[in-house]
């Protein structure tokens, strides 16, 4: 399919199970896991795959895809929107970068699986004949419950000085979950901490996660690092925005605040009013950044060129700023909704705790400003991952 024909496939997809997937977030909560309805709900839709190499039978989505895709689930349903986010990584980055047998092992006899993955280096892998013995452990590990396979990040410890970062790929089945995500907001995730000892895992099953070429798929996997996963924290953001700004008209329609007889609907109140206007025009603003950025990252590598730092440093940059920008506008958003957005349930109560939960994140940390702010200024070692 082109771009334009995926695009509207997925969105099309996701609009067909939204209802569904909005229905599971009580229930999701309780649980503290996406329930199985949910998962194969975005499975059978193809969300998963949507960062699949085409060679696969993923999508093979564009970035600017990705982000509305993750726009519109996270509207529906948080913790959903988030479990594709790693979900969808988790496929697509062992899918392009694996060597040939471990696409075998992975995708034995061509089918599309379910992983997590953690970038994040918990994890030390200590070399041995034909591959590596891993010990670690790994926090955040979102939508671990439903996982099938295990991404993960690990260092290659020895006598040279730089330190050699490698993903690992090892199945599911062979880890400790740590049942320990008691947590304030995106409690449907499941994000719980995993570990594994002395576990063998061989070479087929990992790739340099700094140097490897894809082996497959096309100008996606040249993205890189961080630009391959910043825009799902923008989108994500902002579909939470959305959600809470939605529910807010509403409640303002329909709802009188005040003990005076002739109390007037919050509609008629102008502090809600420019709330309102102040809010939407925010929102897309920050939208439209996201969009355009990301669209130019797309250009530059569909015509064979690598993302320099500077624009990595601004991809990662507006994952922040609009993870800042929606979590402002959440909190207004709950403040104003009123008394009955405090009890548990309530779309803004629940908006409001996982949109503090996603701002957590290292990669929309304010150092992506720093980042971004060292590029511009010229320093030789600025990086944007740092």
């Amino acid at each position: 399919m082109n771009r334009t024909t995926t695009r509207a496939s997925l969105l099309a997809n996701v609009a067909e199970i939204s209802e569904l997937l909005a229905q599971q977030c009580d229930a999701e909560e309780l649980a503290a896991t996406l329930s199985m309805t949910s998962v194969e709900a975005l499975q059978g839709a193809g969300i998963f795959s949507m960062k699949l190499p085409a060679a696969l039978g993923g999508s093979e989505a564009d970035p600017v895809t990705q982000f509305e895709v993750i726009e519109a689930l996270a509207a529906a349903n948080p913790s959903a929107g988030w479990c594709t986010m790693v979900g969808a990584t988790s496929l697509g980055m062992p899918g392009a970068f694996l060597p040939e047998a471990g696409i075998a092992r992975m995708f034995e006899n061509g089918r599309i699986p379910r992983g997590a993955i953690v970038v994040m280096p918990g994890g030390e892998a200590r070399p041995t004949a034909g591959g590596y013995q891993l010990t670690g452990r790994w926090a955040f590990t979102s939508g671990v419950r439903h996982a099938e396979w295990i991404v993960a990040c690990a260092r290659i410890m020895g006598e040279a000085t730089e330190q050699i970062l490698i993903m690992v790929v090892f199945p599911a089945s062979e880890i400790t979950i740590h049942d320990n995500w008691q947590v304030s907001g995106l409690k449907g995730t499941g994000s719980c901490d995993i570990s594994v000892t002395d576990r063998f895992v061989p070479d087929c099953m990992t790739w340099d996660l700094r140097h490897a070429p894809p082996q497959r798929g096309g100008p996606l996997y040249r993205l890189g690092l961080p630009a391959f996963v910043a825009m799902e924290h923008a989108g994500f953001a902002l579909g939470v925005a959305r959600c809470s700004l939605n529910t807010l008209v509403k409640t303002a329609i329909a709802k009188k605040r005040g003990y005076a007889p002739g109390a007037t609907t919050l509609a008629m109140r102008p502090l809600v009013q420019r709330l309102i206007g102040h809010s939407e025009l925010r929102l897309r603003a920050a939208r439209a950044l996201a969009l355009e950025l990301n669209e130019e990252a797309w250009q530059t590598v569909v015509a064979g060129k690598l993302l320099d730092g500077r624009m990595q440093s601004a991809l990662r940059g507006i994952g922040t700023y609009c993870t800042e920008v929606a979590a402002d506008v959440v909190t207004q958003a709950f403040r104003h909704t009123g008394g009955s957005a405090i009890y548990s349930g309530h779309v803004a109560q629940r908006c409001l705790r996982d949109i503090q939960v996603a701002a957590q994140h290292l990669i929309i940390s304010e150092s992506s400003y720093e980042n971004l702010g060292q590029f511009m200024l010229g320093f030789e070692d600025a990086d944007p991952m740092r």
